[in-house]
């Protein structure tokens, strides 16, 4: 499930702090999400693909660090991502 290079530039340029930014948390953050959305579909219709669950698991554990990383050292940013990318219900 590869994002296209379209898609994961609008998302840079979304999240981003400055034109050169692909790699602070932001980003990341909204990279994962966009793949767990995407994963998170496909197993919705391959209930048995178990390699594809197990990087599904992975990605909301790097999620998960990154948001508590976000929120340990920069408490607006992590509301504003959060806000934006929809994730507490």
């Amino acid at each position: 499930m590869a994002l296209s290079k379209e898609i994961k530039l609008d998302i840079i340029k979304k999240f981003a702090r400055d034109e050169k930014d692909t790699g602070s948390p932001e980003v990341q953050i909204a990279i994962l999400t966009h793949e767990i959305n995407s994963l998170t579909d496909h197993l919705k219709e391959h209930a048995h693909d178990f390699h594809s669950r197990r990087g599904l698991l992975k990605k909301v554990g790097q999620r998960r660090s990154l948001l508590n990383y976000l929120a340990k050292n920069d408490v607006p940013k992590y509301r504003k991502v959060v806000k934006e990318l929809n994730l507490r219900k």
